[in-house]
């Protein structure tokens, strides 16, 4: 998939796991893995992919749900009722994050090397700090989040929108 991007739960749910002694897989509903494709745009085409790799996942314990970020502006405001910004890769969705500290994906580079993105950084991920991001107006998404990640490690602090 072109410009892939594994993100967000799968991975800073796993680090708090590793930190708080929870057994791996603890509180992760699924695994989100972003590509960005704009040479079409259709959801038949964005099927096609989630399709084409669901035998890869088949067995895994999670599942994984597969969204071309180059199409999110097509569904956006009507699943969430307000505009989207036209997304220009991957990571530039994750910037977009309801949390800072969720706006966070991992893949490897041509190199093999593994490629973080992470703009807002990790302090928040390490520190179990839930902190707003106000690029959109997400509160509403932020506060649910925040309060299902509190309900698994209490540990962490929600700062509020």
């Amino acid at each position: 998939m072109p410009d892939w991007l594994l993100v967000s739960g799968a991975l800073y749910n796993s680090v708090w796991n590793e930190l708080t002694g929870k057994p791996s897989g603890y509180g992760i509903r699924d695994v989100d893995l972003f590509y960005f494709d704009e040479s079409d745009l259709s959801y038949e085409a964005e099927d096609g992919v989630i399709a084409a790799v669901a035998p890869v996942f088949a067995e895994l314990p999670l599942p994984v749900e597969v969204r071309n970020q180059a199409r999110v502006h097509l569904w956006y405001p009507l699943k969430f009722g307000q505009s989207c910004p036209h997304y220009t890769s991957s990571s530039d969705s994750v910037r977009h994050f309801a949390s800072k500290t969720h706006a966070v994906g991992v893949r490897f580079d041509a190199d093999g090397q593994l490629d973080l993105v992470a703009p807002f950084g990790l302090d928040d991920i390490f520190s179990f700090r839930i902190t707003p991001n106000r690029v959109m107006d997400n509160r509403q998404t932020h506060e649910a989040k925040g309060a299902r990640a509190k309900a698994y490690w209490p540990e962490i602090t929600v700062y509020p929108w």
